[in-house]
């Protein structure tokens, strides 16, 4: 392997905490921080189940006082960063908790980016657009895919015209991400699936980018076979705590992975129907997953042999290629096994859809690290692919 000649950023939380029972250090970190009231940022579903409410009593335990604020949807939108912003003001927060997967960090870090850098998401979208860091910000995650919480990023959906619009900065990093598994014991079969899948998109998309190094390499494998041995499990028996951890971990080196070295246009194909007409993240992911790594694989076949025994193939006496194809099937067989859907189609995608999102796909920010050269009428022929 040759050694990368270019300069590579690792923008990681300065404390990350993972296992079972981490959520409950919250308050004693919100302290540290210098917080006096926190708001929580999560979504309808977690706020029903009573974890938000679990984790203000961990705060408020912690002799701190906090505010929860529901308003997150799938997909996040300026509508619920505006509406969290409001609540976080009127009510005098100094911090923020955000508690979910993706859509509750991502609309909490919007957030706090508008609350210390006045005017409008809209204003950030792009690298290295936010100027102050934001305020106190703790990350508890009750998924294992976006990796969300460790990324320095947001990402959110324009309700203008219905485009995600991604935010990257060393100051949306957060100060603590937490990973608890017990937190993850009541995620759903489909959940489960979608968001392991995410975290495998990851995992593929950053060892292949054009921007991988040997940092990134090591932490996309790893987590590549965490996934290969242990989402089937996780979906399977939600109970299962040794693949709840094993989960937990490789969507954190996975998204790790990813912060550094990039992803590809999975995620540029994935992240139009999710905001168009709001389809799943991690099931958009994982039908484009196989078709962009057939697309991409002769520009490293090598990498994709890589892949092929990171997800438990024997690759013995077999060509590059023929390892290549052997381990992009892995990945077909594991989504079928755990019940992703086939095509976008059954998902409500419509042949009429295609050129607009084909458009935005190929300006998106995660295509140019893409190892092959993309152009419109590659989109186009994907997206027909994946119906």
């Amino acid at each position: 392997m040759s050694m990368p000649l270019t300069v590579y950023r690792f923008l990681m939380p300065p404390i990350s905490l993972i296992g079972c029972g981490a959520s409950k250090a919250a308050g004693e970190y919100l302290k540290k921080l210098g917080a006096q009231k926190a708001l929580i940022v999560t979504d309808q579903g977690i706020k029903k189940l009573g974890t938000a409410d679990s984790i203000k009593e961990c705060i408020e335990a912690a002799g701190l006082q906090a505010v929860i604020f529901a308003g997150a949807e799938p997909n996040p939108t300026d509508l619920n960063v505006a509406d969290g912003l409001k609540i976080f003001q009127e009510s005098g927060c100094d911090a923020i908790v955000s508690l979910g997967g993706g859509s509750s960090h991502d609309c909490g870090k919007a957030v706090g980016i508008v609350a210390t850098n006045g005017g409008r998401i809209h204003d950030y979208k792009g690298i290295d657009t936010v100027p102050k860091p934001m305020p106190p910000f703790i990350a508890i995650n009750t998924t294992a895919g976006t990796g969300s919480e460790v990324t320095p990023a947001a990402v959110i959906t324009n309700t203008e015209n219905n485009v995600k619009m991604v935010v990257w900065s060393i100051n949306v990093s957060v100060n603590v991400a937490i990973d608890d598994p017990e937190l993850m014991v009541g995620m759903p079969p489909a959940l489960t699936a979608a968001t392991g899948m995410d975290a495998l998109t990851h995992a593929v998309e950053a060892y292949v980018s054009l921007g991988r190094n040997p940092k990134a390499d090591a932490l996309a494998l790893k987590s590549t076979q965490l996934i290969g041995k242990y989402l089937r499990k996780a979906v399977a028996n939600g109970q299962d705590m040794e693949a709840r951890v094993g989960m937990a971990y490789a969507q954190y080196l996975a998204a790790e992975a990813f912060s550094s070295a990039g992803l590809g246009i999975a995620h540029s194909l994935a992240h139009q129907p999710g905001s168009f007409i709001g389809l799943p993240h991690g099931v958009c992911n994982a039908i484009f997953l196989p078709l962009v790594c057939e697309f991409n694989m002769n520009a490293c076949l090598e990498r994709f042999a890589d892949i092929a025994t990171a997800m438990g193939e024997d690759i013995t006496g077999l060509t590059e290629r023929e390892a290549s194809v052997l381990g992009i099937k892995a990945i077909r067989t594991l989504s079928a096994d755990i019940g992703i859907p086939e095509g976008l189609t059954e998902l409500g995608m419509k042949e009429t859809d295609i050129p607009v999102m084909a458009e935005w796909a190929l300006k998106e920010v995660c295509t140019p690290t893409n190892p092959r050269t993309t152009t419109l009428q590659d989109m186009i022929n994907l997206y027909k692919k994946a119906m």
